[in-house]
């Protein structure tokens, strides 16, 4: 039942001792708004990484020529190393590889559509492009097979090409041209990654070689590599380049003559730095709140302490041990719960204020699970009721006389 003259009496406590109730409070408030930071920011993080990688498919090697830097076999260094259609045919039938595609680029396309045009850049395909690229079909359908087969004129455009070139027609069907030369729309898309995936057009890569002077060049090769594990892609990895190694006559240790990023291999080392960033989180926020705690402990016991006369007094005129021990935890607990209350809410109102502010591609929606949060609020809110149950229950067993004579 709810005793009004108990609580009046511990609010007139709490007035009388503005700097003790404040301290007991404020080491709680900081314990769970620090947490709270914490925990935010440590989540940023994560969702930052997940949102780098979700661009493209995380078990894929990327593989690029470059040019050589090291004098091997008879061959000089500065050669460049190009890759062509032979290079993605053997490496798309190895054993391991998953999904294939090459890609050949060409720069700065001129695009128009009646009288609406502009500059963009364009990438010849495989089909498995797609799920490499993480790519989200919007409207129609993407390349195919038979595109490829028979060197058809079709092209896939990205969202900002459709908001800035079509404006509120469908492209479902009609032809827009590229560099003079008409392709007919089969597909929109959108990707989740940076702006720029969102301004890309997408046609046949037999197209575009024979379309755009490619010839049998490509510039890029990517494949997956399915559930392989991380040790297993470093070893197909370092096989791909071996092989390359031989054909084109470069050093395997020519670090220049030929690019492959193996993201699964790069997605693991940088999962590791923020799992042992999470832990480090885990062990700053656990000792922040057995500092509470501590603290919590501390003033309780000093609370208890100063009140030992008045706890005389109160027996002898007739209170019983519980009254006397639940008066103590109410205070505490009611302190605990306010200020762990408000840390909470300071710390995701403040989340919620900076969150925009810090947005960037590494640092991404910094959230917490209340669910944690409430648990150490509560975890904090037993600690303090603990700490004030044991001194006042040694206090409320002392005699009404030995109190009195306390100092």
């Amino acid at each position: 039942m709810f005793d009004l003259d108990k609580w009046n009496e511990i609010f007139e406590t709490l007035s009388k001792n503005k700097l003790r109730s404040f301290l007991t409070g404020f080491s709680v408030f900081w314990g769970i708004f620090m947490l709270v930071i914490l925990l935010g920011a440590g989540n940023a993080l994560k969702n930052g990484i997940d949102k780098a990688f979700s661009d493209d498919a995380v078990n894929s090697i990327w593989i690029r020529g470059g040019i050589t830097n090291m004098e091997y076999q008879g061959f000089k260094s500065g050669r460049r190393i190009q890759l062509k259609n032979e290079d993605f045919d053997k490496i798309s039938t190895m054993p391991g590889t998953d999904k294939a595609s090459a890609r050949f680029n060409k720069w700065s396309v001129v695009v128009n559509y009646g009288k609406e045009g502009g500059t963009y850049n364009l990438r010849a395909v495989h089909p498995d492009y797609r799920i490499i690229e993480n790519t989200i079909l919007t409207s129609g359908r993407y390349i195919n097979q038979n595109d490829l087969n028979e060197y058809r004129k079709v092209t896939v455009i990205g969202k900002d090409i459709v908001e800035q070139v079509y404006k509120d027609i469908d492209p479902i069907g009609t032809y827009i041209r590229v560099n003079g030369i008409p392709f007919k729309v089969v597909g929109t898309y959108r990707d989740e990654g940076n702006n720029r995936e969102n301004q890309y057009i997408y046609v046949p890569i037999t197209t575009g070689q024979r379309v755009f002077s490619g010839q049998d060049r490509v510039s890029q090769i990517i494949i997956t590599t399915g559930d392989m594990k991380v040790e297993d892609t470093k070893e197909f990895a370092s096989g791909i380049k071996t092989s390359l190694a031989q054909k084109y006559h470069f050093s395997t240790e020519d670090t220049r003559a030929l690019y492959l990023n193996n993201t699964i291999e790069e997605y693991s080392k940088i999962m590791d730095i923020i799992r042992g960033m999470k832990l480090f989180i885990l062990v700053i926020g656990a000792g922040t709140i057995v500092a509470g705690i501590v603290g919590v402990s501390n003033i309780m016991t000093i609370i208890v302490k100063e009140r030992t006369k008045e706890i005389g007094v109160r027996k002898a005129l007739g209170a019983t041990p519980f009254s006397i021990v639940s008066m103590i935890l109410q205070e505490s607990i009611f302190i605990t719960a306010l200020a762990g209350y408000l840390g909470m809410v300071s710390g995701v109102a403040l989340l919620e204020y900076i969150g925009p502010e810090l947005q960037s591609d590494f640092f991404v929606n910094p959230e917490v699970d209340l669910t944690v949060v409430l648990g150490t609020t509560i975890t904090l809110v037993v600690a303090g009721a603990m700490a004030g149950f044991f001194p006042a229950r040694r206090a409320s067993k002392i005699k009404p006389v030995v109190a009195l004579r306390d100092e």
